[in-house]
């Protein structure tokens, strides 16, 4: 059985991610979404608040499940048993991100885990959750940016 993880703060979860999300499972047998703890940045929702809005929207995935964890991606992964770190990529300005890190994670990982990174979809490349926070801030329209139970709670919280 492979086990796979994808990682990222997700505030809020964008429909890029889900583009990447739907892929790696059906790639993979488990896949983990680990919503990372990241002090550094000023989040929309809090961590139990993202838990709950990705739980609710990734419940029909049989193969899916939600996690969160804070320190180092590499301690996380090898604690767990991960097979695969699963990175999406829009641009080359996200490959050269990336790569470092998968470079510096190869050297912390077990020997036999595999950075994998997929592409997604062209029509997702422009949306990250920093343009989609700023947008909705403005009082933009985020309509198709985000899964609708997403976009439900960030109208609720609005409020």
């Amino acid at each position: 059985m492979t086990k796979a993880l994808y990682t990222g703060s997700f505030d809020p979860l964008t429909n890029g991610h889900m583009n990447i999300i739907e892929r790696a499972a059906r790639l993979y047998d488990e896949l983990t979404v680990g919503i990372i703890e990241n002090p550094h940045k000023l989040a929309l929702f809090t961590l139990e608040e993202r838990e709950e809005m990705m739980r609710e929207t990734l419940k029909d995935f049989d193969n899916v499940k939600v996690d969160h964890f804070s320190g180092l991606l590499a301690n996380y992964v090898n604690e767990n048993k991960f097979d695969v770190v699963v990175r999406g990529l829009r641009a080359t300005m996200d490959f050269e991100y990336e790569i470092q890190m998968a470079q510096m994670n190869a050297r912390l990982f077990d020997s036999s885990v595999e950075t994998v990174f997929l592409m997604t979809d062209p029509k997702y490349s422009f949306i990250s959750s920093s343009v989609v926070k700023e947008v909705h801030q403005l009082g933009g329209c985020i309509d198709g940016l985000v899964p609708d139970s997403i976009l439900d709670y960030i109208k609720r919280s609005a409020k």
